[in-house]
């Protein structure tokens, strides 16, 4: 070695001494590099700078998003994911269109007249109207009429009831009123639960049509509505689904490819999933003409309406309803994008940022202000990749379709790649709203509160530069509050519920008054969402803040002790439900104090590998997988009982609330059960779903520990 380098006379002291000195500069060469090459951390501070952040850009792709309604399946669709396809691809990042064919449903007519005695019938137009100066008043007429996608076609006519939000415990007080609705047609306001879940329960209590209306007291606000305040117009209608599944009703487990297999209509009724009794959505103007026609007694007052409201009764009737609807269902073609910027050490392991673009009008808020966010992460990418930022692992943009029917984009594309995603997803994270006015909010799965809570501490408030995200969260609950991703709202269901995927989803501002209505267009957020788009700059912030971590981390930021503290709150919580039943918890409560100490062990574990001078890399990756695949463990392969698909025992759906969440959701759907019949079978399944839970959660410890037993 090295004797080109000597001459011949050299002694071997010499030539020893020039070996040294030559290994010397080698390993001084080397060590110049490592130290001018800069760390990670640098790229990240630099990905939240101000140098690198552009409201005007956000502000420029929202605008071109929101020019047209666009509903999945529709050619405005179309030209917004051929211009997301563009930007993307103008960033240098390689992206492809990713088709499914897939059932939609569309109005073809509908109608609403109510009868009054003494009253000549009023037959409502069902029209949102345009106001005065109103730019899209051009576009306009390319909105839908509106209507409940997937809503069953027919006939309802009959007296009204009114049923506050619709849900169970409603009922139940009607029922105590001695109000039955069966036969009826029942008058809903939104809020509190899923649409399609006001339109099941109503079915369930026999119920033969459903009216469901936008109050003024949650939606309209007190005198000025939209373009002068940010609340509802009287005219204003919130469309959506009623199917309270996931991905195409027709392909149920498997993706909607242009010749696969389908299930008939008939089956698609018989799953569930789709009401079976017509619905229709209305304003709030046509809402108070329908209260108005009520007698018979008087509604509580957490049932009564706001300022200027009448009074509200529950009839039944007089007034009468006679609701029509007729749908078709087409088989669309959608389109989810899909960029993919490949990581250098890792490309095996998948950070996977998503949002969706369809919209069921304009949808500057829900969903293209996560568009424009989505492409304002990437751009910010691209220009980190340009200053010699690569990331460990690969990073993927999905920009979904067909969500707003019902999370069909992300579901068949995780249906098509389940495989995959189950052995290489690192995580999830979630933009559907991400502004709609002020005040963060996240949900996610327990092992990333930590690394959210971080990231918060890093990025400014967009409202307050003088401190950070993480400080007005605090400010205004004392601590941070972090959701969790059981309810079926949103693009990250098929990720956690289906294959067991960490998540998280990010917003600013909640629930806004003219959420799925025409009035979600660009004046409405450059007026009262986000009039400078620095709260959308703050999500991008720190939505792309959280990939770059679990991105580029050498052990991925993951914390399973938050996930047994957790689920130790949750265990205690259903103590009082079992009381005196003869059901024991200790399989659960041992599983979870068992996971507790496989939380601790890894993270000692972590500790030591990040305190050594020199990295293990076999050991690290095993780590790493370990703690990706834990969540996976979460799941059982038979599902829920009676709900297959949701694969997972520890977030899922309720059973009478696709937005709502419970811990232990096939436990909890037992307890229901056995409370209504209490039989002894029933509470001896209480007792197998609370020992199906325990076996999870020894998964999830065995896979932690990382042996065999």
């Amino acid at each position: 070695m090295f004797k080109w380098l000597l001459p011949e006379s050299c002694s071997t002291l010499e030539m020893f001494k020039v070996v040294i000195s030559s290994f010397i500069a080698i390993a001084t060469s080397i060590c110049f590099l490592f130290l001018t090459l800069p760390r990670k951390s640098f790229y990240h501070s630099l990905f939240i700078s101000n140098s690198l952040s552009e409201n005007e850009s956000i502000s420029a792709h929202l605008f071109v998003l929101t020019r047209r309604p666009h509903v999945a399946g529709s050619e405005a669709n179309a030209e917004a994911a051929a211009y997301v396809l563009s930007t993307l691809a103008s960033y240098d990042i390689p992206t492809h269109i990713a088709p499914y064919y897939t059932a939609l449903t569309y109005p073809v007519s509908r109608s609403l007249v109510l009868t009054r005695p003494h009253n000549s019938p009023t037959e409502f137009t069902l029209q949102q109207e345009v106001y005065e100066g109103d730019p899209y008043a051009v576009v306009a007429s390319e909105i839908e009429p509106t209507f409940h996608a997937y809503a069953k076609s027919g006939t309802a006519v009959g007296p009204v009831v009114y049923v506050n939000y619709g849900r169970v415990e409603d009922y139940v007080q009607l029922e105590e009123m001695g109000v039955n609705v069966s036969g009826k047609v029942v008058l809903a306001r939104y809020g509190k639960i899923f649409r399609g879940d006001i339109v099941e329960n109503a079915y369930a209590e026999g119920a033969t049509g459903a009216v469901i209306f936008t109050d003024k007291k949650d939606y309209g606000g007190e005198g000025k509505w939209f373009p002068d305040e940010k609340w509802m117009p009287p005219t204003g209608v919130q469309v959506g689904s009623v199917y309270s599944g996931a991905g195409d009703p027709t392909t149920p487990g498997w993706p909607s490819s242009e010749e696969c297999e389908r299930i008939s209509e008939e089956a698609v009724e018989k799953s569930g999933d789709v009401p079976l009794i017509p619905s229709l959505p209305i304003s709030w103007a046509d809402g108070d003409v329908i209260m108005r026609s009520l007698e018979g007694e008087v509604a509580s007052d957490d049932w009564q309406g706001g300022k200027g409201a009448p009074v509200y009764r529950v009839g039944p009737g007089p007034g009468v309803v006679n609701l029509t609807y007729q749908g078709k269902q087409v088989i669309s073609k959608i389109e989810n994008v899909i960029g993919i910027i490949r990581g250098v050490k890792e490309p095996d392991r998948f950070v996977i940022l998503g949002n969706h673009r369809d919209a069921w009008t304009f949808g500057a808020a829900d969903p293209n202000s996560g568009t424009a966010c989505l492409l304002e992460v990437a751009k910010r990418l691209w220009k980190l990749q340009k200053k010699g930022w690569k990331p460990r692992r690969t990073i993927i943009l999905c920009n979904w379709d067909a969500e707003e029917y019902g999370l069909i984009g992300s579901t068949e594309w995780v249906e098509e790649n389940r495989q995959m995603l189950a052995s290489r997803a690192v995580a999830y994270l979630n933009v559907d709203v991400a502004v709609a006015g002020a005040g963060f909010e996240a949900s996610a799965t327990p092992q990333l509160d930590q690394l959210i809570v971080q990231a918060a501490k890093q990025v400014r408030d967009p409202d307050n530069s003088s401190q950070t995200i993480y400080d007005s969260w605090i400010n205004s609950t004392n601590s941070p509050v972090i959701g969790r991703l059981g309810g079926g709202g949103s693009d990250y269901a098929a990720f956690v519920q289906h294959i067991g995927v960490p998540a998280a989803d990010f917003s600013f501002g909640g629930g806004y008054p003219v959420y799925h209505s025409m009035y979600d267009d660009f004046v409405w957020m450059n007026k009262f969402g986000d009039p400078m788009f620095q709260r959308h700059v703050a999500v991008a912030s720190l939505w792309g803040l959280v990939a770059l971590k679990l991105a580029d981390d050498l052990i991925l930021p993951f914390n399973y002790l938050s996930y047994a503290l957790e689920l130790q709150k949750s265990a205690e919580d259903l103590r009082s439900q079992v009381l005196n039943r003869g059901i024991t918890l200790l399989p659960l409560v041992n599983s979870i104090n068992e996971l507790e100490k496989a939380a601790i062990k890894i993270n000692d574990e972590i500790k030591a590998v990040e305190g050594s001078i020199w990295k293990d890399g076999q050991k690290v990756r095993e780590l790493n997988d370990r703690l990706m695949m834990a969540e996976r463990a979460f799941t059982d392969r038979e599902g829920l009982t009676g709900r297959w698909w949701y694969k997972h025992l520890i977030y899922a759906p309720s059973k009478h609330d696709d937005y709502g969440s419970k811990s232990f959701p096939g436990i909890d759907d037992a307890i229901e059960k056995a409370k209504a019949q209490n039989t002894t079978e029933c509470w001896h399944s209480v007792q197998h779903e609370i020992w199906r839970v325990s076996r999870v959660v020894t998964q999830v410890s065995l896979c932690l520990y990382g042996q065999l037993k």
